[in-house]
């Protein structure tokens, strides 16, 4: 993904294709011409490049090549499932270089507190309701909820992400699990479908044996691994946590472990 601040080599066969000079460094000037192409083409014109305009403009993207993972370098310093689970299904949802998988353990160990929480917290206060959620908590409704996590779960994920309304509870069944927080009856039911399993009336089963399997599908689905082949750079590790996080949260600590884990598998 290409976009104002980007450097390097795809930013000169860009700004090549764009007919503006080709010096590498993404400016005001290859912004403008990229939303005019993207305008031209029937794309949104938001002056990014991501994999659908670089590909519809004839950019080649650099193929990564596959290479032993040192999953031996992570004995002791995560738990044996999590690196079972990479031996097992890490390559198919796209972990095939030790740059994306130092990216992926980063945010998956801040999102998990150290790979341990595998389901969504949701025992707000009724003051931490009105903070979070105020939307689905109007006047004094976060009372009658605070403290309660199957109803607040339900509320707040009821009618949307494929789940039924409130009563039918499919909001607190399908909520946040695994590493990376896979939410909704929708997404339980793609991630089932890619792994051949049936999620959507075992639900319990993306908390309990595929909670880093969950988080490298969302990873893959959301084509973070490009952003990862970007380098080791304290830019690209603050995209990929806004990717992940939805914002900044936690910024420090992501960058903190992805040096914890840069030194172990990259080093």
């Amino acid at each position: 993904m290409l976009k104002i601040g980007s450097q390097g080599e795809l930013v000169k066969q860009l700004q090549t294709k764009l007919g503006v000079t080709a010096d590498g460094a993404f400016g005001p000037g290859t912004d403008k011409a990229l939303k005019e192409w993207q305008t031209k083409n029937g794309l949104v014109a938001d002056g990014i490049a991501g994999p659908a305009t670089l590909e519809k403009m004839g950019v080649s993207l650099p193929k990564v090549e596959k290479e032993t993972l040192k999953l031996d370098k992570l004995k002791g310093q995560i738990p044996d499932s999590v690196i079972n689970e990479i031996n097992a299904n890490g390559e198919k949802f796209g972990i095939i270089t030790n740059l994306r998988l130092t990216h992926f353990l980063a945010q998956c160990s801040t999102e998990s507190g150290n790979f341990k929480a595998v389901n969504e917290n949701l025992n707000y206060s009724k003051d931490g309701l009105m903070k979070i959620f105020p939307k689905y908590f109007p006047g004094n409704l976060a009372e009658s909820y605070a403290y309660k996590p199957e109803k607040i779960a339900s509320r707040v994920y009821g009618s949307r992400l494929g789940n039924g309304d409130e009563t039918t509870k499919e909001g607190w069944k399908y909520r946040g699990a695994g590493f990376i927080q896979l939410t909704g009856k929708d997404n339980f039911k793609k991630f089932g479908e890619f792994l051949g399993e049936d999620l959507v009336t075992n639900p319990d089963l993306v908390a309990t044996k595929y909670p880093l399997t969950s988080a490298a599908f969302f990873f893959n689905s959301n084509n973070l691994w490009s952003v990862c082949d970007r380098g080791t750079g304290e830019d690209v590790v603050t995209e990929v946590s806004r990717r992940v996080n939805g914002g900044f949260n936690g910024l420090d600590h992501r960058k903190h472990e992805f040096k914890r884990f840069e030194k172990l598998l990259l080093a």
